[in-house]
């Protein structure tokens, strides 16, 4: 062990808000040991949001730039709306995830490093002639050298694991310093790695963790008092847990299920950043969810279609080059109005792009990636949490209107993390649909309407008196007969759109954050965080700026026009390259501007303030 540089606490060793960016080889468990330091800062009380970082490549060759995996968090004793923009600690364990991360940690910085994977053929992977921690580029940091490899293989040596899987334990040494340096209590990661692993290897993962805590405090690395980020007073009372935006939206749609009291059918093929949907709908086969693995995407939202048309909520889930693969199907639930719910958790692209980095660079091809004008209600989470919400309001939207509906998540909100409040399941409305019932001597009109919604009647198959036709064909109007009449195809055309235009009627009044005049910041998705952050330190410098952020894209709300019509200028950032602002542009005849960003990795509030500041 050698350290270059000391943590000196000081008097008060009370912090408002920490970012720690744990960063190795994808092999290195790093994603686990940042859930489990969310998780328990999540009991500790703290509010906090994550980001973790996964590498493009399945099997990078260990110890390579390629293959770093990354997790971030920030934890804090007030409201916060991002993973923040530069980490305070880098935990680097070893120099690919030294390099990689360095530019994420902010001047002065604190980098706890593994020195046992500094040797020549390390530093080969890497790409480097020298030692980062040698030739200079760490000298603006505050740095500690720490021999973790070999001091875990020395904790867990008594237990008679192997040299590999000795070296499997290292992350949670390193996680027991980080819970030492922050006062954290490793109560609860002690409980699920006894849960999680079993005999020697449970073992093993306690020692090392108690062997980082034990290092940490007894070793003088860290002089005086490890740190303290109090508990966030401004939370709502109520019960909380720590939830990811898939698991959300998992439990959101079960929930939609059980208040709708109909079975829901999770039709999908494995797509990164989708498929832990399907992971989380599994275990809630007791509450009337069906989960089904497909051989393709066709497959999946084939059937998924079938459900619906069964009488069930049929749900498929997918990312941006499965929505290519399931467009026709998706004109098919739309023609024959079905109550299917789409789920596109975005991430780069185009094709294959980048499997396991976010992006928002799919709106334009769900608005309208379709053949034939297919309007589609879409609607999009903005936070990890908020994933219930939407879950919930697309089956409403669903069920009331007949319809299919897209949710738009993303690989940031997917993988992200944040305090959860677990709702009064009372207030939650019930959502029973109405089936259509057979009136003796009348012929059943399949595609009759309801006058306030324009849905046509649910009719489940096989109820004698309520025959009727299904497929891809033009529909006549009433009957739902093949019609190949012009002017009929036009009207249903028609209908079809005023449908999903009547949903407005559904959207509660857009809501202004900040002030109602000079620059409105628009966003959608998961840019609310950083937008929200960056709008709040703007109007700290005296700058007249609102933000308003958007769930509901098709359609927008009725009021939105008005909105922004109060401000002198509009700016929409957004992970694509300016989606959202050609449909305002269209629709509203202003002069929106665009901030693109397409790197894989969400807005810092950073990026946002300083286009706010020259804006103004």
């Amino acid at each position: 062990m050698s350290t270059t540089a000391r943590i000196e606490p000081g008097p008060n060793a009370s912090l408002d808000s920490v970012v720690i960016r744990f960063a190795g080889d994808s092999g290195d468990g790093m994603q686990l040991i940042g859930n489990q330091f969310t998780r328990t800062s999540a009991l500790a009380g703290n509010d906090l949001a994550t980001l973790p970082d996964f590498p493009a490549e399945i099997r990078a060759p260990a110890g390579t730039r390629a293959g770093v995996s990354g997790f971030q968090l920030q934890f804090a004793n007030h409201d916060i709306f991002t993973p923040g923009d530069i980490a305070d600690v880098l935990v680097a364990m070893n120099p690919a995830a030294l390099v990689a991360n360095l530019g994420r940690l902010k001047d002065g910085g604190l980098i706890i490093v593994n020195n046992d994977k500094f040797a020549s053929r390390d530093l080969k992977l890497a790409n480097l002639e020298q030692s980062p921690l040698e030739d200079g580029t760490v000298e603006n940091y505050r740095v500690v050298e720490v021999g973790i490899t070999k001091l875990t293989k020395d904790t867990v040596e008594p237990l008679g694991l192997t040299t590999k899987e000795a070296d499997r334990c290292k992350n949670f040494f390193a996680l027991g310093m980080m819970y030492w340096l922050y006062s954290r209590n490793m109560g609860p990661t002690e409980d699920w790695v006894r849960s999680k692993f079993k005999g020697k290897y449970a073992d093993a993962n306690l020692a090392a963790l108690r062997a980082g805590w034990s290092y940490a405090e007894t070793v003088e690395i860290f002089a005086g008092q490890p740190y303290m980020v109090p508990r966030a007073d401004d939370f709502d009372a109520g019960e909380y847990r720590n939830i990811m935006g898939n698991a959300a939206l998992a439990v959101g749609l079960a929930a939609a299920a059980t208040k709708a009291d109909r079975p829901l059918f999770y039709g999908t093929y494995p797509i990164t950043p989708a498929s832990d949907i399907l992971h989380a709908l599994a275990p809630f086969k007791n509450y009337g969810v069906v989960t089904y693995q497909a051989e393709d995407e066709i497959a999946a939202v084939c059937a998924a279609i079938g459900a619906s048309w069964g009488g069930s909520i049929g749900v498929t889930g997918t990312s941006g080059p499965g929505i290519a693969l399931k467009a026709e199907a998706m004109g098919l639930a739309n023609i024959v109005e079905l109550p299917l719910i789409v789920v596109n958790v975005q991430r780069g692209g185009p094709s294959t792009g980048l499997p396991t980095k976010t992006e928002q660079s799919d709106l334009l091809q769900v608005m309208y990636g379709r053949n034939g004008d297919s309007p589609m209600p879409i609607l999009a989470p903005k936070t990890p949490a908020d994933c219930f919400e939407v879950a919930i309001e697309a089956v409403k939207i669903a069920f009331k209107y007949m319809t299919p509906v897209v949710i738009m998540s993303d690989g940031y909100i997917a993988n992200g993390a944040e305090p959860w409040k677990l709702p009064d399941l009372d207030t939650i409305p019930e959502m029973k649909p109405t089936f259509a019932k057979a009136v003796e001597g009348e012929e059943f009109q399949a595609y009759s309407r309801n006058p306030e919604t324009l849905a046509r009647p649910w009719a489940i198959p096989g109820t004698p008196g309520l025959e009727h036709r299904v497929g891809g064909l033009e529909k006549q109007h009433l009957t739902g007969h093949v019609s190949y009449d012009p002017p009929n195809h036009q009207f249903m055309q028609e209908l079809r759109r005023d449908k999903v235009n009547k949903i407005r009627q559904d959207i509660p009044a857009t809501e202004i954050h900040g002030d109602d005049s000079g620059l409105c910041v628009l966003t959608w998705g998961s840019t609310y965080g950083a937008a929200r952050t960056a709008v709040n330190g703007a109007r700290k410098q005296g700058k007249k700026v609102g933000h308003v952020h958007l769930r509901w894209l098709n359609p927008l709300p009725a009021d939105l026009g008005d909105v922004l019509a109060k401000y002198d200028r509009v700016l929409v950032p957004e992970l694509n390259l300016g989606q959202l602002v050609k449909l305002i542009r269209a629709e509203y005849l202003i002069d929106a501007q665009s901030l693109s960003k397409v790197q894989g990795q969400p807005f810092t509030t950073n990026e946002i303030l300083s286009r706010i500041l020259e804006e103004v």
